[in-house]
């Protein structure tokens, strides 16, 4: 067998040229770090001003460089740019072709920086510009749910524990607790922005850079409120892209509940919400049949996202300082993540906005299952004076009553209730609508309290 068919045989057909294609496939990155493009042409042109204004290079280099790159962020953004897998990396790749447009220029631009440097201030630009994204897109879906909460703030619904009627709610207090969720996740976004908000540039591989440069200047160049503070940690850190991962994570896991009750809620047995033609499928067999496909997926891509975040926790573990060729791992987790979330959220927001809310199903099943024997309770305790766990002891009795009736225990008469307590009198009424008006106390489920809470909100989002 020649040389050239056992190397085929050993690399396969996919690795014709043998153990230099496999190095090269493993060790090129440019198939997703190209995405990187606009914050490595920005993060250069920043670091090339910075290096003419401390008089490292001359003022005329670093405007053919800026011009350079200004040229080559073009040619990309128009697909005119021609990525090459030998070059590694998006840096190398704009590095290659910047010293073909403008010459021996170009390689004074890499003077007191390293590509660890470079990447860790590209990759933070990005992980912040889509930071800024996300909280735009949770402040959409929170609007929607506090339109669709003011709506509804007197919309009788079953409120749950262990999905067992517990007792009555408002689908507009329902909704608002998923304002309170994903205005915690926007709170975690904006932490975590004024966490990461440093510059590592300048840090050079890993011990800073004997050069006279100024990190100040192109950490506010580049929109950073600081420069890092240890060149160890600026090249190795990659917190900020587990953060991203780990709100990702969470966030996702909030919309994922959502998309669950959804999902119980379009069923024929509950019958609370149609969802819109836009938002589900039909059946290849049963014509009947209107599947809630879009929140199946969301529920479904928390997984996706929940693994990336596992993934790069697992790459990070085990790293000494400073750089290791492992943490070229970080990116494609990140991206893939930022790109489902976006998505998720953009689904969970035309979701919440166009389904229709079918207030008569959702009444009937506020009404059944007992829902209202807490009220009876609260009752007995408020006009009587009794001591709560006997007033718990004596609605048992009057809920095994109804059982035995074959009712809510809504539907018992005074005079059954009297049998049961003889204290019991006619004012006493457990209906939904009086159990949900009753709930008054701060953040309660009470009509007033959701509209005031809905009120509070709309200011609160406006300033974030």
């Amino acid at each position: 067998m020649s040389d050239s068919k056992a190397s085929n045989a050993m690399w396969g057909g996919r690795f014709a040229s043998g153990p230099a294609a496999v190095m090269e496939a493993i060790n090129a990155s440019i198939g997703f770090d190209r995405k990187l493009y606009a914050q490595d042409i920005r993060g250069s042109i920043a670091h090339s001003q910075m290096l003419a204004k401390t008089g490292i290079i001359s003022a005329e280099d670093q405007e053919r460089i800026a011009h350079g790159l200004n040229t080559i962020l073009h040619e990309i953004e128009s697909g005119a740019f021609a990525f090459s897998t030998a070059l590694e990396d998006i840096h190398m790749n704009v590095e290659a072709r910047l010293a073909e447009l403008i010459g021996p220029a170009a390689g004074r631009l890499h003077t007191a920086r390293s590509r660890n440097d470079q990447v860790a201030v590209d990759f933070r630009l990005w992980v912040k510009d889509e930071f800024f994204r996300v909280a735009e897109a949770l402040k959409g879906l929170i609007r929607t749910l506090l339109a669709r909460a003011e709506e509804h703030a007197a919309t009788v619904m079953p409120g749950f524990t262990h999905l067992q009627s517990a007792q009555p709610v408002t689908f507009g207090h329902h909704c608002m607790a998923y304002v309170e969720m994903f205005a915690r996740d926007l709170s975690r976004v904006r932490d975590a922005i004024a966490r990461m908000d440093q510059s590592p540039l300048g840090a050079a591989a890993l011990a800073g850079t004997s050069f006279p440069i100024d990190r100040h200047m192109t950490a506010k160049a580049l929109g950073f409120r600081e420069p890092t503070r240890n060149s160890l940690d600026s090249v190795s850190d990659r917190d900020f892209a587990l953060e991203f991962l780990s709100i990702a994570a969470i966030c996702a896991t909030h919309l994922s509940r959502l998309a669950e009750e959804i999902v119980i809620w379009s069923t024929p047995q509950f019958g609370f919400v149609r969802l819109s033609d836009s938002f589900s499928t039909g059946s290849s067999i049963m014509p009947q049949k209107k599947n809630p496909d879009a929140a199946e997926l969301v529920r479904a891509k928390t997984g996706r996202v929940n693994g990336h975040l596992i993934g790069l926790l697992t790459v990070m573990k085990g790293l000494p300082l400073t750089y290791s060729k492992d943490m070229q791992e970080d990116k494609e987790a990140v991206f893939d993540a930022a790109e489902t979330l976006d998505l998720m959220i953009a689904a969970m927001t035309g979701m919440v906005g166009d389904m229709t809310i079918v207030e008569a199903a959702m009444k009937r099943a506020a009404g059944s299952g007992h829902s209202t024997a807490t009220d009876l309770a609260d009752w007995l305790v408020r006009t009587l004076d009794m001591p709560f766990r006997e007033a718990h002891h004596v609605t048992g009795r009057a809920v095994a009553l109804a059982e035995a009736r074959g009712v809510d225990i809504s539907r018992l008469s005074t005079a059954d209730l009297q049998s049961v307590h003889p204290g019991i009198t006619d004012d006493l009424v457990l209906s939904v609508q009086n159990s949900v008006k009753s709930r008054k106390s701060y953040g309660g489920t009470a009509p007033a309290e959701v509209r005031r809470q809905v009120k509070a909100w709309k200011k609160r989002i406006d300033k974030a």
